[in-house]
């Protein structure tokens, strides 16, 4: 680290968020609706298209990250080429292009090949964004520090890539009939936008506080390389726990997300317009609201014991609002547009302020069992298994609707205005079981394993202690590192 880390740099860096978090976001809530609603295709197709492209993207996370790990290599460079390609692509995937092809085939096809480009782009900026974080500081709380300060602007990144693709009828008003299948390009288009100028912006702030790893023998690392890393990681006793946690939260949270639309259409029934801006609003609220206090519990305790307690109000909370039901009203208002968006905010919070920190520990304990540190690989792992995570909460919610007895087949693709009510009370069950207690069920397997997960404050101490005397050939001992080596 060639300077110290500033308050400004700090800030800098973290503004990189919404170039994650805009595009992430925006897909992960709205591409499933846009593909089935707009493109026309079949939800169990297009949940399918979206676990395809994303499923790619989880392979090709450990090339990225292997790469990125070579010495000489520098990270500012890989997620700066990839900014302009990124946004481009990503506007190009809303495009309505496919909705008047007849063949369900050919919209497959197209969409596939359109999304797996997305996340190409999407893992180059973010596993050298998030890695560089392990190479800049080793500090316990300097890591929760950062990443609290990226988590707390991600609340509004999270409300930027849901509020703004929310505005979709408005903007179908505005550019006229002819086009607005093409509303949803438009946003997509304000986002990428936004999304490469911060993308800018953070990498300029790393200049001075971060130094690419030295050329060494040991720079020209293979993709076999890389997997046989991926081995002897996973032979951590931690990495495995930690894993399935990563896991199971984001299958949990992407059903959640990617089913929001038919939320507050069928389950909560308010019009969409108004409804969705309720949801965003709360789970925004929410996730600022609860980042700054997981940190103070964190600083107190440590990461595990305040996700812990967070994570296990989200799961009663969700099992709470299945028994009230989605459609509760108080006073005549739908309450549950901002109880069950608040339950998705408190635990996507949680999870954001400390999915990465808790992921770096293992940089440390791998370096301690191997003598190798390898950033970009460790957090290429945790990201191949979100990636899988993610695409597996999404491939459950199309086909469960599908399940369900959904099916837009009669709508007309290219038209907005077509996401309509349902009112068959089954689907609108199955519908509400999305939402509720199918993800609850998800979240409390990631609380097991959260659980068993051994990296707490006390036990990583204990290990920089260890890797200290080792980095300086002194003696040392792993008395107390039993559950971790």
């Amino acid at each position: 680290m060639a300077s110290a880390l500033t308050k400004k740099k700090k800030i800098g860096y973290a503004f990189g968020i919404f170039t994650e978090s805009l595009i992430y976001n925006m897909f992960y809530t709205y591409y499933l609706t846009f593909l089935v609603e707009i493109v026309g295709i079949q939800p169990k197709y297009s949940s399918v298209v979206i676990f395809i492209s994303i499923a790619w993207d989880a392979i090709t996370d450990p090339i990225i990250g292997n790469y990125t790990d070579r010495g000489g290599v520098d990270k500012r460079k890989i997620m700066k080429l990839s900014l302009l390609p990124l946004g481009i692509i990503f506007i190009v995937a809303w495009t309505s292009i496919g909705a008047g092809f007849t063949s369900q085939t050919a919209k497959i096809l197209l969409y596939t090949v359109i999304s797996m480009l997305i996340w190409v782009f999407y893992t180059m900026y973010t596993i050298p964004y998030y890695a560089v974080v392990a190479e800049l500081t080793e500090d316990y709380d300097e890591r929760t520090s950062i990443r609290s300060l990226s988590s707390l602007l991600n609340a509004g990144a999270v409300g930027l890539g849901n509020v703004l693709p929310a505005l979709v009828p408005t903007v179908a008003i505005l550019i006229g009939e002819k086009y607005q299948s093409n509303s949803y390009a438009v946003i997509a288009a304000i986002i990428s936008i936004m999304a490469v100028a911060l993308g800018f912006i953070c990498v300029k702030s790393l200049n001075g506080v971060y130094k690419p790893k030295p050329i060494t023998n040991e720079s020209k690392i293979t993709v076999k390389d890389t997997f046989k890393s991926f081995a002897q990681i996973l032979k951590l006793k931690p990495a495995k726990y930690f894993l399935l946690f990563v896991f199971f939260f984001l299958s949990a949270s992407s059903m959640i997300q990617s089913n929001l639309t038919y939320m507050v259409v069928d389950c909560i029934g308010m019009d969409y317009d108004t409804g969705i801006v309720y949801v965003i609003i709360s789970m925004v609220v929410s996730m600022a609201v609860v980042v700054p206090i997981v940190e103070k519990i964190a600083e107190k305790t440590d990461r595990r014991t305040a996700c812990l307690i967070f994570l296990s109000i989200t799961v009663v909370g969700e099992v709470i609002a299945k028994i009230v039901g989605l459609d509760a009203e108080i006073g005549g208002f739908k309450i549950m547009t901002i109880v069950a968006a608040a339950l998705l905010g408190i635990g996507a919070g949680t999870f954001w302020t400390f999915f990465y920190s808790m992921g770096y520990d293992l940089v440390e304990l791998d370096e301690f069992k191997t003598g190798l540190r390898r950033e970009s690989i460790i957090t290429a792992l945790p990201q191949l298994v979100q990636k899988f995570g993610s695409a597996f909460g999404i491939l459950m919610a199309g086909q469960l609707l599908s399940a369900y007895g959904y099916d837009s087949s009669n709508d007309t693709a290219g038209q907005e205005s077509l996401i309509t009510r349902v009112t068959d009370p089954s689907i609108i069950d199955g519908m509400e079981n999305i939402s509720t207690l199918i993800p609850a069920a998800l979240l409390a397997v990631a609380i097991v394993m959260l659980f068993l997960y051994p990296m707490t404050r006390k036990n990583v101490n204990t290990l920089m202690t260890a890797l200290k005397a080792k980095r300086e050939g002194k003696e040392y001992s792993t008395d107390g590192l039993e559950k971790l080596i």
